[in-house]
């Protein structure tokens, strides 16, 4: 798996074209008339602005989304393959669909899914409180939501390999030339002030969640009945998404302490040894992406 990772500007060109392609394949079976359509009012989580594609149709939407995954598929083939003509136009094409497919098309329901993954897993075996079925918690509008995301992020790092290539850089870490390295003392001062930030907001959202009488949204779609998941203040599902939330502010927080670099001694199994940078990295970086479509 290591090794798969760290080929990353290899594959990505090839994944995000077999991504494309498939998605376009999607696009033409809705096309046609093919069930599943995932957008506007057939969504069934559909409500007034939840969605920039709240008002897409069938009609409109499908043959498009079969037209951009066959651009899509000859773009990313190009880019695996190193083609240099037609560079800012390649790029471009690149950016932009690593853009629209983690920042514009996402949406909310895709942090909601992320953080109350613990406990679909955990209803999975107990049942959903109030008779709710899962098939309403999960359907297939927010599954294809992260199947959205997974193709924005491939897009991402087939953009960022080729960017590299086509400099002269190298695609990995994209050094060229000489280049300073800061130590972590002067790295950490320098991104202090985003840290803080970075735990700060979602703190403060979080803590407003415990206010006494505050009504947190169901997680069922709209239309859903039951009303097993709707609860008042700090309970039941809201509770628990506003502890994982302050959980993590806590975490971001150890990117400039001292914990954050060398396991603290309470867990014992790892107590003093190095931090690997990816442990704090790769989530961070997850819930980066899963937040700005919120925002």
């Amino acid at each position: 798996m290591r090794k798969i990772m760290a080929s990353w500007p290899r594959w990505a060109g090839y994944a995000a074209a077999c991504w494309s392609l498939a998605y376009g394949a999607l696009g033409l079976f809705w096309a046609l008339g093919g069930e599943g359509f995932p957008f506007g009012r057939t969504d069934p989580d559909w409500e007034p602005g939840l969605s920039v594609l709240g008002d897409a149709t069938r009609d409109v939407a499908a043959p498009l989304i079969a037209m951009l995954g066959a651009l899509g598929a000859a773009a990313g083939l190009a880019i695996a393959r190193g083609v240099r003509r037609g560079r800012p136009l390649l790029l471009g094409f690149a950016w932009a669909a690593a853009a629209g497919l983690t920042v514009v098309v996402p949406d909310n329901r895709v942090l909601m899914l992320v953080a109350y993954a613990p406990l679909l897993v955990v209803f999975a075996f107990t049942g959903v409180p109030g008779g709710q079925p899962m098939s309403e918690l999960v359907p297939w509008s927010r599954v294809n939501l992260f199947i959205v995301l997974a193709g924005g992020l491939l897009w991402a790092l087939a953009s960022l390999a080729h960017q590299r290539r086509t400099a002269g850089r190298c695609v990995a870490c994209a050094r060229g030339g000489t280049v300073r390295r800061a130590g972590h003392a002067a790295a950490a001062r320098r991104c202090c002030g985003a840290v803080v930030v970075a735990a700060a907001i979602p703190a403060m959202y979080d803590a407003s969640r415990f206010s006494p009488g505050r009504r947190a949204s169901r997680w069922g779609s709209p239309r859903s009945s039951g009303g097993g998941w709707t609860s008042r203040g700090c309970a039941g599902p809201g509770c628990f998404l506003s502890l994982m939330g302050l959980g993590g502010a806590i975490l971001t927080l150890g990117l400039v302490q001292r914990w954050g670099r060398s396991t603290p001694r309470w867990i014992w199994f790892r107590a003093g040894r190095p931090v690997p940078p990816m442990l704090a990295v790769v989530p961070a970086s997850i819930v980066s992406v899963i937040v700005l479509p919120e925002g």
